[in-house]
């Protein structure tokens, strides 16, 4: 007969020491783990089935507080539209004023362009002014009478003078022809007897300047020439049809402002 099992602790097999390792190390599942995770599963299902509803639903399926927070997003941004357009419209009227005052400037630039014109000689003139003729018959003339004449002329506010066929401006040159020729040089040009001169300006105030006493007019018949002043009012007293021809200048440049 056999005796008694003797206890597992005292003469039993025990267990491996490799299985309490792993026993020891295994996950252990409880019960509030699983019941954490079904709370987990059912709250994303509620949240994904509000987020479908949410965009699915119109105007009609939203709470008053959430129109009246619509209304007043829609009412911000149709007052910030309208503050655009208030921009938007104040830049037009810059841009409109700035091209108002572009084309008055370009306007400005070109009437001043026709005054240095007409001072330089290089557009026709016409206007009110005298018509002086000097006859030299015995071509005693010099130069230097023409010069008295010109300056007599500019001195009384000429604003325009012709020589026969050269329009007269600041570089103009009056010299003495060669012996025999007849007349004088005027920039170049020979110009004769009987000397037209025409000028712009007021036409009382240039004949008084030609009969100053001991003036041009006594130089002239002293030299045995006569002059003949015709006036001519209105604006389209005198024309003036000769033109200075203006080159590059050679040594002068301009200076900075």
């Amino acid at each position: 007969m056999s005796g008694p099992t003797p206890p597992a602790g005292r003469g039993g097999p025990r267990p491996r020491p490799w299985r309490r390792l792993w026993r020891a190390a295994s996950p252990r599942v409880t019960r509030g783990q699983v019941l954490a995770g079904v709370l987990c599963a059912a709250l994303g299902f509620g949240f994904a089935v509000q987020v479908r509803q949410t965009s699915t639903s119109g105007l009609a399926d939203l709470r008053e507080s959430d129109l009246v927070r619509i209304l007043d997003d829609t009412t911000e941004r149709g007052d910030r539209l309208a503050g655009e357009v208030q921009e938007l419209e104040a830049t037009r009227r810059e841009l409109t004023e700035g091209s108002d005052q572009a084309r008055a400037a370009e306007e400005a630039a070109a009437a001043r362009a026709q005054e240095f014109g007409l001072l330089a000689g290089t557009l026709p003139a016409r206007g009110p002014g005298i018509v002086a003729t000097v006859t030299d018959p015995a071509g005693s003339l010099r130069s230097t009478n023409f010069i008295q004449l010109v300056q007599e002329l500019r001195d009384s506010g000429a604003e325009g003078i012709q020589v026969g066929r050269t329009r007269v401006v600041a570089q103009t040159a009056f010299t003495d022809a060669p012996a025999g020729s007849g007349g004088v040089l005027v920039d170049g040009t020979l110009e004769r007897s009987p000397y037209v001169v025409t000028v712009i300006g007021d036409p009382p105030t240039l004949a008084t300047a030609l009969d100053i006493p001991g003036g041009v007019r006594e130089t002239l018949r002293s030299a045995g020439a006569d002059l003949d002043v015709r006036q001519a009012p209105g604006e389209d007293g005198v024309s003036i049809t000769a033109l200075h021809a203006v080159s590059a200048p050679q040594y002068a440049r301009p200076a900075p402002p």
